[in-house]
């Protein structure tokens, strides 16, 4: 256990460094001012957000039925941009969650890359 990253960061971390080799992912591009906004602290997959950190908390774009799914099994909620509207597609998960982030990281990916594609991409 003591193997097991425990913070937010140190867990996302670990995604990056599991998933960024991965073809057509890249890995978070923070800017100088830019952090804190959406997509700032992002994996990206054929330039398309598939998971990210924000306020300290796992955000992954996911079909709208798995999202549903684990949000009735209160494994996670839907995740909300600060607009008082929570996003079908994406879920919010803490960092003490047991949910496995690379397994569920990995469906987004799947998910996001389906309709990313290389198609037209250098």
């Amino acid at each position: 256990m003591a193997d097991r990253p425990v913070t937010a960061e140190q867990r996302f971390d670990a995604l990056v460094g599991e998933l960024s080799s991965l073809e057509g992912v890249t890995e978070p591009q923070d800017a100088p001012g830019r952090e804190g906004r959406f997509g700032s602290a992002a994996l990206k997959v054929h330039g398309k957000i598939f998971a990210m950190l924000v306020r300290e908390r796992l955000v992954l774009k996911l079909p709208r039925r798995r999202v549903d799914e684990l949000v009735e099994a209160a494994e996670g909620e839907r995740f909300d941009a600060g607009r008082d509207r929570p996003m079908r597609e994406w879920l919010c998960l803490a960092p003490e969650s047991g949910q496995d982030w690379s397994t569920l990281a990995r469906e987004a990916l799947a998910f996001v890359g389906r309709s990313a594609g290389p198609a037209g991409r250098d």
